[in-house]
């Protein structure tokens, strides 16, 4: 599944954080975490933020993990910023999800100005 969501007047870093904390509520472990800035070419005082995040869960007793969900986050504090969440729907359960919307919801759904969401079929990997 993969949810894209767009908010207006958000900074993207506070977003960031708040994802990484809603998502390790729900059991999971941070796999990478990275958070870049950019400057705007045209207002070189404003800054474009770039983060992805990916989250690992448990596959078993004594198994490794594997990566469950993988974020996005694209945005300017004065401006848009985009949040593209691709879920892996066998390793993150729909309860999850939708607890992990709720919270969203709860903390910046006055700043939502669009929401999609996308079902796809996971692969399996043959491991």
């Amino acid at each position: 599944m993969q949810l894209r969501k767009t908010y207006s007047s958000v900074n993207p870093e506070l977003l960031y954080d708040e994802i990484r904390d809603f998502v390790l509520k729900q059991g999971t472990t941070i796999g990478e975490s990275k958070l870049e800035t950019y400057l705007l070419p045209d207002d070189t005082s404003s800054f474009m933020f770039r983060g992805s995040l990916t989250f690992k869960v448990q596959v078993g007793q004594g198994k490794a993990e594997k990566e469950c969900l993988r974020a996005h986050i694209v945005g300017t504090v004065k401006g848009e910023t985009k949040v593209m969440l691709d879920i892996n729907d066998e390793l993150f359960s729909p309860e999850k999800v939708s607890a992990l919307q709720d919270d969203l919801s709860f903390i910046f759904g006055s700043y939502e100005t669009k929401t999609i969401t996308r079902k796809y079929r996971h692969e399996s990997n043959p491991e």
